[in-house]
């Protein structure tokens, strides 16, 4: 798989790696692609659990979703810029 970043994207990342953070741009991605879906993960799983048991009310499922449709234009806005 190919995945193309913005110069800003790879400059953080390189940065990173020379600071000793990551052992390579690959193991950087890979690790917060990896950390990124763990609390996505975490999130998805603890509305569905809360849901199963009857703790959210309509207004925050609306609030819910409302979040998740501005993290989504967030991270537009971010790969737009």
């Amino acid at each position: 798989m190919r995945i193309d970043l913005t110069p800003e994207q790879e400059a953080w990342l390189r940065a990173h790696v020379a600071s000793g953070d990551f052992g390579s741009v690959e193991e950087a991605a890979r690790r917060l692609i990896d950390d990124r879906i763990a609390e996505l993960s975490a999130s998805g799983r603890a509305q569905r659990e809360a849901l199963m048991v009857g703790e959210l009310g309509e207004d925050d499922l609306d609030a819910i979703a409302r979040t998740e449709m501005a993290e989504r234009h967030s991270h537009l806005d971010r790969e737009l810029k």
